[in-house]
């Protein structure tokens, strides 16, 4: 007699999404000099129905909550866990931008390693096209 296998927490995450009826969420990913281009992917996104998630801090540009450097790296870590954890939720990844960056690139191996559909805004930028 075999025994069902018990559901693992990705599996759980896609059920609970389709119990919910909830669309299609799309994390943006990309250096963060693209904000105004990931704003802009945001709105198409959202207007073809799909919830979008991306970085909601751009430490490029100053401001005081990063203005201590000490206190900006472990921001940096905290941020970086965070949109980690918005590519295990999203569905799919968006990575907007004509340049990929250690950070982008590492995003992207993560994303693929779990299964997740990649899409590009410019495509010529792909590390495995």
């Amino acid at each position: 007699m075999s025994y069902p296998q018990p559901l693992s927490p990705e599996e759980k995450l896609a059920d609970a999404k389709k119990q919910l009826s909830l669309p299609r969420i799309v994390v943006i990913c990309g250096s963060t000099r693209f904000m105004t281009e990931m704003t802009e992917a945001d709105l198409w996104e959202t207007k073809a129905g799909k919830i979008v998630v991306k970085p909601g801090c751009d430490m490029k540009s100053p401001h005081e909550l990063w203005s201590d450097p000490v206190e900006a790296e472990a921001l940096k870590v905290r941020l970086d866990d965070l949109h980690r954890a918005k590519i295990r939720l999203a569905d799919e990844v968006l990575v907007v931008g004509d340049y990929i960056g250690d950070s982008t690139r590492a995003e992207i191996a993560y994303a693929r390693s779990l299964g997740k559909p990649v899409r590009f805004t410019h495509p010529e930028v792909n590390p495995d096209a």
